[in-house]
């Protein structure tokens, strides 16, 4: 697949990122009391390295709308897509559909194949007929501001 195959606005991975390392804390957080805090830091994180397992078949995506909000992904989040990836039952996927693209939740059964949102204001596209599907990758990882980026 070539780049110019990516949906518009998509940003291919980088084969060799220059490296962004952040601090990594060698322990978790808890999620429910507070526990203290080791004072020390593991090895430094690099998110290309968290987040990118195949930087030739990987790009990035941002989210438009709600339909997906069930699953975690809000409007402008940045999706991790890796186009290598064949999509299983449950698979986030990055779809082209009679040629609009969506993000959706891929479901193959004996009754064949639909991808259905994460809210329930979206009923499910079952194909028919002569509808076209092509599937763009699989949705890897998102990335969820909490706090608006400052200037």
């Amino acid at each position: 697949m070539k780049d110019s195959d990516l949906p518009r606005g998509a940003v291919p991975a980088m084969e060799s990122p220059p490296r962004a390392e952040t601090p990594l804390m060698s322990s978790a957080v808890m999620a429910g009391f507070p526990s203290p805090a080791e004072q020390y830091v593991e090895r430094p994180l690099d998110l290309n390295e968290l987040l990118v397992a195949r930087p030739a078949a990987t790009y990035f995506v941002r989210a438009q709308g709600d339909s997906m909000s069930g699953a975690g992904v809000q409007d402008g989040d940045l999706l991790v897509v890796d186009r290598s990836l064949e999509p299983e039952d449950g698979s986030m996927v990055i779809a082209c559909v009679d040629g609009e693209f969506t993000v959706k939740t891929y479901r193959r059964d004996r009754r064949g194949v639909r991808l259905e949102a994460a809210n329930p204001a979206y009923p499910p596209i079952r194909f028919a007929g002569e509808m076209e599907l092509r599937v763009f990758g699989v949705v890897t990882a998102v990335v969820h501001r909490l706090v608006a980026h400052e200037p």
